[in-house]
């Protein structure tokens, strides 16, 4: 006999009628050996007893194995369709409950996975739909100077002045395309940040390098505050990035002869890093959104830039396990504050 292909029905079939059979053979061995009828009718009646017991207890399975079928295929097809999570309506310290616990945190895990999923695809979609965006203008641009060189005979002087506008469109392109790289590189975990303890002053040195020119020419005066001797725990690279980025904000959004101050100081906890300017500011209503990938304000769609400079430095601050805070006001200014978390940090003894 297969016991694999043997359903409940007939199992229960299969031990009534062996119980049976059991019955009728022990009452026949009774009676040749006592001749006694009385006791084969009461071996007869605990017989029918225990066939009854059986019978009943063999019902009462099955209707339970049917129950917990009906709800098995019922609590699966909720899982697959993921409408709603399976109700756990057994009781404890059986079966059923464990197998039912177990479904439950294999729905749980299904439906984190489901979300990541839907999270990471709600986040593709919306990077295409910026870099389309930001891609569009400057190629449109580049394709009407062609258009126009190719076309028309062109003086000399206005070539180059179509060169040099072809020029600024490449390098906004180029530029793009390698913060692009640059934050894909951050966000799937490509580049991992080398934290180690070293000299804080170098860092905002090398940030405030590449914007001391562009500042000159706007007559805007930079001020710094930061103890030589400050030794933090930081990656040196892509922090002196993030703190480019919101020095380049600054130098941008400043009217000529205004004023950039920095300034570092150690918390117990933090070491937090200043950045106040006396530009344009932010309203409060959009200071939430100038960390958001390629957000710019109307106000500022004349100024140079693609608005992903303040995204890069609060990726990679956060990274560090710092955070970054703004204030501002409009028309009087605006200061970044930078936490830099302060692992090991102290001052290098002189």
């Amino acid at each position: 006999m297969n016991v694999r292909k043997l359903s409940v029905n007939k199992a229960c079939i299969f031990l009534a009628v062996l119980l049976l059979a059991a019955m009728v053979t022990v009452s026949m061995a009774l009676y040749a050996l006592t001749q006694d009828i009385t006791a084969v009718w009461y071996v007869l009646l605990f017989g029918i007893f225990v066939l009854f017991c059986s019978i009943c207890f063999m019902v009462l399975v099955r209707r339970k194995l049917a129950m917990f079928s009906d709800a098995f295929c019922s609590l699966m097809d909720d899982m697959l369709s993921g409408n709603m999570q399976p109700k756990q309506t057994v009781e404890e310290e059986s079966l059923f409950y464990k197998i039912e616990y177990r479904l439950n945190r294999l729905y749980e895990i299904m439906q984190e996975n489901k979300n990541s999923i839907a999270k990471e695809r709600t986040d593709l979609q919306e990077l295409i739909s910026d870099i389309s965006h930001q891609v569009k203008t400057p190629i449109a641009n580049l394709k009407m100077i062609n258009s126009t060189l190719l076309e028309n005979e062109v003086p000399v002087q206005k070539q180059k002045e179509f060169l040099t506008a072809q020029a600024s469109q490449l390098d906004k392109l180029d530029f793009l395309m390698q913060a692009m790289i640059k934050t894909s590189r951050l966000e799937t975990g490509v580049i991992s940040l080398e934290k180690k303890g070293q000299p804080l002053y170098d860092t905002l040195a090398a940030a405030l390098g590449g914007i001391l020119l562009n500042a000159e020419k706007k007559q805007i005066n930079v001020q710094v505050d930061c103890p030589e001797s400050l030794i933090v725990s930081h990656d040196r690279k892509w922090t002196g990035e993030a703190l480019f980025n919101i020095l380049d904000n600054a130098v941008k959004y400043t009217p000529g002869g205004g004023q950039i101050r920095v300034s570092v100081e150690s918390w117990e906890m933090y070491v937090k890093i200043d950045i106040a300017d006396t530009g344009i500011g932010i309203s409060e209503q959009h200071q939430g959104a100038i960390f958001k990938r390629f957000y710019r304000e109307e106000i500022v769609h004349d100024v140079d830039g693609i608005g992903i400079g303040l995204y890069l430095a609060r990726e990679i601050v956060t990274l560090q396990g710092g955070y970054i805070r703004v204030t501002s006001e409009v028309g009087k200014g605006s200061t970044f504050s930078v936490f830099l978390f302060r692992e090991q940090s102290k001052y290098a003894e002189e």
